[in-house]
Order: C-alpha cells, then structure tokens, then sequence
C-alpha cells in the first residue's frame, strides 16, 4: 500500500470449473458450457470495472480455495486472494475486513454475475460514501450486485438468509435497524437462469461473438425452450 488511502474494489469470483459454478444453467447448457458463460460474465464484469490511474484498486477474492493457479494463469497480475468464511456473508465480512485492515479509505464489493456494473457505477459508489454509510447496488433477482462501506461493519452480514431472493431487502433493513445511511443504485440484472439469458439476451449476445459454439448452443437452449 502506498502511503495516501485508497478506494479498494473487492472482486468476489468463482474458478469456472464446470458442475460448480451457473447450477442452475446445467439443465439447459450442460455443465461445460454454463462454465464457459460463467468465464464470459466474469470477464466483462472485470473488463468494465477495470480503473483508470489513481481511481481504485482492485483485489479479486476467489473460491475455491484450492483454485489459485487456475485464476492466475486467467488473470495474471492481479491480486489474488482466497474467499475466507463458511457462507457468502462471512466471506464478504471477512474480506471487506482485510481490506480495511490495509488502510483502505473506502470498500466496495461485486461479483461477477452483472455484466452491466461498469466502473463508472463503482465510482458513484464511492462517492456516494461521502454522505451515506452504505451503498447497495440491488439485482434483479432480490440479491445485490454491489455493496460499499466507508468503514468494516461485520454487524451487517450476521444472520441473514443468503441465496435467497430477500438478501437485498434484509441487508437494507439491517443497515437501517443499526443506524446507517443508505443509498440504494439502480437495479441490474444478474445472470443466473435461462429466463435470466433470455431477458438480458441483446447485450449478452456481443459478448459471445469470440465463442461461436457457446453462441450456437445458447441460441439453442433459448429456442428450445420458447417451443
């Protein structure tokens, strides 16, 4: 760390190995190919979240823990460390407290399942901070796709029911019954079914162009679904 605070951005993403990552896409893809969707996801959110000089940094956080060699060699460079904690909340908690260990002047946490988080909706997080104790970027799916703290609140992330459609409603209640500012960003979709691909299919379909084959079996799967 350099001797001025930073603004750090925790990457939470999953080694794409396949039968452990999109489950709920096996049906429709098979597991080879949900994992390939998994890696592009992941790459757009990386690639659109990646900052300009001076405005963040990034430590990506991944699971399993086993996994470290396999996210090297797919993101050489970066900071690499492993998800610590038995469920997603204290895994967040864990790591938004190693982050604030370092200094940090200010946290923010995504996954890697919105392709539409950007860097410019990173850096409204953080501004927001300025006047708010929290910042919750929902999803469409009842969870979050971002969530950003000016200061560790492990207090936040105890005794939720995580996975579910009610973590975004409960995280927001939380945050209020402990007496914190909150600003809720605008809500985006994540993906993790095929209704998922199918709602969000005109942007998802550039990210594809590379991956002829995953295009053609998805293109599949959504019309063989409809009839």
């Amino acid at each position: 760390m350099s001797g001025r605070a930073e603004d750090l951005l925790l990457v939470f993403l999953k080694a794409p190995r396949p039968g452990q990552v999109k489950s709920r896409l096996i049906p429709a893809l098979g597991a080879d190919a949900a994992a390939e969707l998994y890696r592009v996801l992941a790459e757009e959110v990386i690639r659109r979240t990646a900052p300009l000089a001076g405005e963040y940094r990034r430590l990506f956080f991944f699971t399993p823990s086993d996994a470290l060699a396999e996210v090297q060699a797919w993101f050489p460079g970066e900071t690499l460390l492993p998800q610590e904690g038995t469920d997603l909340g204290q895994r967040m908690a864990a790591a938004f407290s190693q982050a604030f260990r370092q200094d940090a002047r200010r946290v923010a946490i995504i996954g890697t399942d919105a392709p539409g988080v950007s860097r410019e909706r990173v850096l409204e997080a953080f501004g927001s901070l300025d006047d708010h104790d929290v910042v919750i970027g929902p999803a469409r799916d009842g969870g979050y796709y971002l969530l950003a703290l000016s200061q560790s609140r492990p207090a936040l992330f105890q005794g939720l029911a995580w996975s579910t459609p009610s973590v975004f409603a409960s995280t927001a209640e939380r945050a209020k019954a402990l007496g914190l500012g909150v600003r809720v960003l605008e809500t985006l979709g994540d993906i993790d079914t095929l209704e998922d691909v199918r709602r969000d299919w005109p942007p998802l379909r550039p990210m594809l162009a590379a991956r002829r084959e995953l295009m053609r079996l998805v293109e599949r799967a959504l019309a063989s679904a409809t009839g």
